[in-house]
């Protein structure tokens, strides 16, 4: 079976246990690829749409798998039972929606040992939010696929780890940046390039316009503080 970088970078990041779960799963890769390869015993994959699921199940048929992968439509947790999964997995959807997945199912989430959390977009929220609600961050990783860069979160949600970060933060990882992952180099002049960018398209002479100039000029100027630093 071939697959992306980026699917390869989840199944990495996983722990072996005994339930996984794969909520968006897509095409099922994720939770086929755990169970080849002996990460879990037995595997749910989950997803809003019929389609999709059904393409996972004609995927697990080719693969020749049996009752050790489940197939349930739903969103979000809804499909789940309450400590049924000890590993969750949440990827190709935004950052925003993710959080909103969370929060929608916060005591099943409470139960579930290990989440892998890959947003396609705006990471940042996911980080934000991640860290103001009482997450244990086990781990952040970023891997670079087909030109775009995917932050991986592997968290638990643990009482007491609420933290609050300049804002800048949210965007940048602190993580990454103190053990000075390969790919943060490149990553934050992408962010860089990125705010440039958005520097050039801003030329009204209003307030707002200005306050917003102001912003980004100075998020320029701590970022690239920051490759100094790497």
């Amino acid at each position: 079976m071939e697959v992306s970088k980026r699917i390869e970078f989840i199944i990495e990041n996983l722990e072996k246990v005994n339930t996984l779960a794969d909520i968006g799963t897509d095409h099922g890769y994720v939770p086929l690829i755990a169970l080849d390869r002996d990460i879990c015993n037995k595997a749910i994959a989950c997803d809003i749409n019929k389609d999709p699921l059904d393409k996972a199940r004609l995927n697990a048929v080719l693969e020749g798998r049996g009752d050790e992968l489940e197939f349930r439509l739903g969103g979000g947790f809804a499909p789940l039972n309450l400590g049924e999964a000890n590993e969750v997995v949440i990827a190709g959807m935004g950052g925003n929606l993710i959080r909103d997945i969370l929060e929608a199912d916060t005591e099943k989430v409470k139960e579930v040992d290990y989440l892998i959390l890959v947003p396609a977009q705006n990471p940042e929220v996911l980080r934000e939010y991640l860290y103001k609600n009482n997450y244990e961050i086990i781990k952040e990783d970023l891997c670079y696929d087909e030109g775009i860069y995917y932050e991986l979160f592997k968290v638990r949600s643990s009482e007491g780890h609420a933290t609050e970060l300049d804002s800048i933060y949210y965007e940048i990882s602190p993580v990454l940046l103190r053990t000075k992952h390969p790919l943060m180099k490149d990553y934050i002049q992408f962010k860089l390039d990125e705010y440039n960018r958005i520097l050039g398209f801003i030329t009204e002479a209003t307030v707002s316009a200005n306050k917003r100039r102001q912003d980004i000029k100075e998020k320029i100027e701590i970022i690239t503080s920051m490759l100094n630093y790497l």
